[in-house]
């Protein structure tokens, strides 16, 4: 009886020309096209599409159902000195769209990961570094970089060319303006643009589209007012929040990580206060 193919096994279409190593798990309906590499110990999901040229390096999990574009690459080593050739992983969740040219690195450190969530779309040029973690349902545009250990949470909107400092924490639904360069944390809710990046209004469509009611949204508006526009500093307007908006789920939310913001160095909660 004569052994099968991988492709036969896993019911995958893969092109002739694709490098796959025999490490690698491929899922049901997957496609490998022309010149694609697959590296050792990859897993990838069911009814994932891989095209020509496309890299995916060592320790890379790809959930189901994603696209990786040509001449992706996927997995690479972190652009860190301190990486020291470690088992680390990139993963990947459901419904993902990479987009070519786009590099994801794998983590620094022993057994640590770069995770991003389900549904996101990764525009052409862009760069998400070592140590990331990524929700779901983020729109990145073209040619935007984002350094290592920022977190970015759901439904956040980047404009092409933007910058990311490392250790940056973008919260839910807050939108960055294209040729940002954004060097603080960005609350949820909010709008932000310029060099440096600062918060100008509440992202009103993105909270709509959300399904955030009319009346939490103009209480979110008011929590921006305060924050942004009425002369306190940062203690005065949570205490102004505290009192003049009424408790909601999300207003609490904006308020424990603008309060958070204090705990770090030079507004980023991520990054560790210096001595």
């Amino acid at each position: 009886m004569r052994e099968m193919k991988l492709e036969e096994k896993v019911g995958a279409r893969l092109h002739p020309t694709a490098e796959i190593h025999p490490s690698a798990e491929l899922g049901p309906g997957v496609e490998v096209g022309p010149y694609a590499v697959i590296g050792p110990n990859v897993v990838i999901g069911e009814g994932t599409r891989v095209e020509s040229h496309a890299v995916i390096e060592e320790y890379t999990t790809l959930g189901a159902h994603c696209v990786i574009k040509s001449h992706a690459v996927l997995g690479g080593e972190p652009q860190d000195h301190k990486f020291s050739g470690e088992r680390s992983y990139l993963v990947l969740g459901e419904h993902n769209i990479i987009r070519e040219f786009v590099t994801l690195h794998r983590a620094t450190g022993e057994e640590q990961a770069t995770v991003l969530g389900d549904h996101n779309m990764i525009m052409a040029y862009c760069h998400i570094g070592h140590n990331c973690t990524f929700g779901s349902n983020i729109s990145m545009a073209n040619g935007v970089g984002v350094s290592g250990h920022v977190i970015v949470e759901d439904r956040v909107v980047f404009g092409g060319m933007v910058g990311v400092h490392q250790f940056v924490k973008i919260g839910q639904l807050a939108m960055v303006g294209g040729m940002s360069k954004v060097e603080q944390d960005i609350p949820p809710y909010m709008k932000a643009d310029g060099r440096p990046a600062e918060v100008y209004d509440l992202n009103i469509i993105g909270c709509r589209r959300a399904g955030i009611r009319d009346t939490v949204r103009a209480e979110l508006k008011l929590a921006y007012k305060l924050l942004y526009r009425s002369g306190f500093n940062v203690s005065q307007a949570i205490e102004a929040i505290d009192a003049e908006v009424p408790p909601s789920p999300e207003r609490d939310y904006l308020l424990n990580f603008v309060k958070n913001i204090k705990y770090g160095y030079r507004g980023r909660q991520l990054d560790t206060p210096r001595a």
